[in-house]
């Protein structure tokens, strides 16, 4: 499955063998501990069974004899069951909960694993609610099928099955009568089940998106609160979130009536059993002990239909999630590094597109870039303009093999990257965005990020050169202080300063900024500036910007419109040119002059 493509999957939960099997690959690891909580089931089965077996024998021959002896006798041998059975629950309980939670984590494990390894591209079509669907809740739904499911399914058959034997020891007529009906409440455990599992379905298919909602409202709500969206979201996720109710609420009432059958019909079955003991019991082929013992078998056996009808309805549910989890384990990365990749020590920092052309949607046929050709020497500081959409974030992101061409090359150090392995390239390029992220911990562990074993000078020098350090200083807990997740706890601009010096403490070969200084101040942009020309010294660079006062050191400046170079030169040469270039240039810096004069006279009034 290639992931350049995302469309919601409609997963049956239909027995497929190839899944469960796969589903149980990941219990192979823990088949020693398999088995042992298998043989304490079946010994806490077996204890179960047995004392209602002793139950008949003490009513038989201890209680209705009157002989207290063996009244103690029994009494004795009960006492030994209940021990054992203890020691089996406790074991059985015991190794399921371990087995759980191992192939819970390992099964969390992998996925966030081969996220690591998929593309960007997946990324981009991938709905985050869908991929937190599949981590979470789908995983905890296999690793219970595969542990508490095996546990109630084999104590179910088990229980039935002993239950079977001691009933046909007591009297096999009345327990052929027993074993008449029992498939009777499968059929109808069945059926209830199959309904419910369909309108649970419904509301697991609606539960990636209800789950995407909360993603995109928490992450966005400053924008909701400064546009005053909470009463329209509000509305538009109960648009969503009504239907997965309804679906769950039908769901609860097909459950509702679902024991209140089962009862029923096992109602019918101990009538016909104490109507049919009345004239066995004149007959002499049964005791007061083996009808007591034989409701208590009947009785004990309906719970097991129910578990095993439930813990069949899971398994569809189990199945379905499964569908969903190896679509995503087995999603292929769009790149992925040739058989004969080699590290080079160096990747120098010499770039060249050679009649480029790309385009993110096969089916879309309109490229984003149009026979491109680029060449880059080394230590060269590269500005990308244009109209957004133009093309130069997808420059910079075919250079960093976030994608590759379509068709024609990109070499580095002469060589055609993909000879490269990626790690070897990705790994020497450092980039500043647009939106700066940084994760949930410290300062000095989000500048830390891209090179762990940095010492903690290295990490205050590259503050110092990225111009973040007076400030981080002037925190309560300097360079320990949380930022919250996302980086919450600090502005837009410090967040950006600390991109910046995690940049620089990675000491790329290649830099890149992409609209780093669009949303700051004025005072920041000058940070960041200064942090830029410390950082492009010696190193490729390539800058993508609105702000051309940003840009205007740059060896070169490119016009990109269109997936072409429109225009490119110097600033001064550009502005002698008079072309697009002169136009962006002379109304972004008049309406800057315009902004100041507006400033200076609000000022003045104040």
């Amino acid at each position: 499955m290639a992931d350049n493509f995302f469309e919601e999957e409609d997963f049956e939960g239909k027995f497929n063998g190839n899944i469960f099997r796969k589903i149980f690959e990941f219990a192979l690891p823990y088949k020693g501990w398999f088995i042992l909580f298998i043989v304490f089931t079946l010994v806490t089965s077996v204890m179960d069974s047995l004392q209602v077996y002793l139950n008949k024998l003490t009513i038989d021959n201890a209680i209705i004899p009157g002989d207290k002896d063996k009244v103690l006798y029994y009494l004795g041998f009960y006492g030994l069951t209940v021990i054992v059975q203890a020691v089996g629950v406790f074991s059985f309980v015991y190794f399921a909960g371990i087995i759980s939670e191992r192939i819970w984590f390992d099964l969390r494990q992998r996925m966030f694993d081969h996220l690591q390894k998929l593309s960007l591209s997946y990324f981009s079509v991938t709905p985050v609610g869908w991929i937190m669907s599949r981590v979470n809740s789908d995983s905890l739904k296999i690793a219970d099928l595969i542990t508490w499911g095996l546990v109630d399914s084999s104590f179910s058959v088990v229980n039935i099955l002993i239950s079977g034997g001691f009933m046909l020891a007591i009297n096999w007529r009345l327990a052929l009568i027993v074993f008449a009906i029992v498939p009777v409440l499968l059929y109808v455990a069945w059926q209830f089940r199959k309904r419910i599992l369909k309108e649970f379905r419904i509301a697991r298919k609606l539960n990636s998106k209800v789950t995407g909602a909360f993603n995109e409202n928490i992450t966005g709500v400053r924008v909701v609160k400064a546009l005053q969206r909470e009463n329209e979201n509000l509305s538009e996720f109960n648009e969503l979130s009504y239907p997965m109710f309804q679906s769950a609420y039908r769901a609860a009432r097909l459950n509702a009536l679902f024991l209140p059958c089962i009862q029923l019909l096992s109602s019918v079955v101990l009538s016909v059993i104490v109507w049919a003991s009345d004239w066995q019991l004149e007959s002499g082929w049964m005791t007061i002990g083996g009808i007591q013992a034989f409701v208590n078998y009947v009785t004990s056996m309906m719970w097991p239909v129910q578990d095993l009808a439930r813990v069949y309805g899971e398994m569809q549910q189990s199945i379905a999630s499964g569908e969903r989890i190896f679509s995503l384990l087995e999603t292929e990365p769009a790149i992925v590094d040739q058989p004969d990749a080699f590290a080079p020590e160096t990747i120098c920092g010499e770039i060249e597109f050679d009649h480029v052309t790309f385009y993110y949607d096969d089916g879309d046929g309109k490229p984003v870039l149009k026979d491109f050709s680029l060449h880059v020497k080394q230590g060269e500081t590269i500005a990308l303009v244009g109209s957004t959409g133009g093309g130069k974030s997808t420059i910079v992101n075919l250079m960093a093999r976030f994608y590759e061409p379509k068709n024609g090359v990109i070499r580095v150090c002469g060589r055609d990257y993909r000879e490269y392995k990626m790690e070897s390239i990705q790994s020497r390029i450092g980039m500043v965005l647009q939106t700066p992220h940084l994760f949930s911990g410290t300062i000095r562990e989000n500048i830390r990020y891209g090179k762990l074993d940095a010492s903690s000078g290295a990490i205050e020098d590259a503050a110092v050169q990225a111009g973040a350090d007076p400030f981080i200083r002037s925190l309560p807990n300097g360079y320990e202080e949380q930022v919250g997740e996302g980086g919450n706890l600090l502005s837009f601009g410090q967040k950006q300063l600390i991109s910046l010096a995690r940049a620089i403490l990675a000491d790329p070969e290649i830099f890149i900024m992409d609209e780093a200084t669009s949303s700051v101040d004025t005072l920041t942009e000058d940070l960041i500036q200064h942090g830029m020309e410390s950082m492009m010294k010696g190193r490729t660079s390539f800058i993508i910007a609105h702000r051309l006062s940003t840009i205007k050191r740059a060896d070169r400046i490119l016009v990109i419109e269109d997936g072409q170079i429109l225009e490119e030169g110097s600033h001064q040469e550009l502005l002698r040119k008079k072309g697009k270039y002169y136009n962006l240039y002379t109304q972004q810096f008049r309406a800057e002059k315009e902004k100041d004069l507006k400033f200076r006279s609000d000022s003045d009034i104040a």
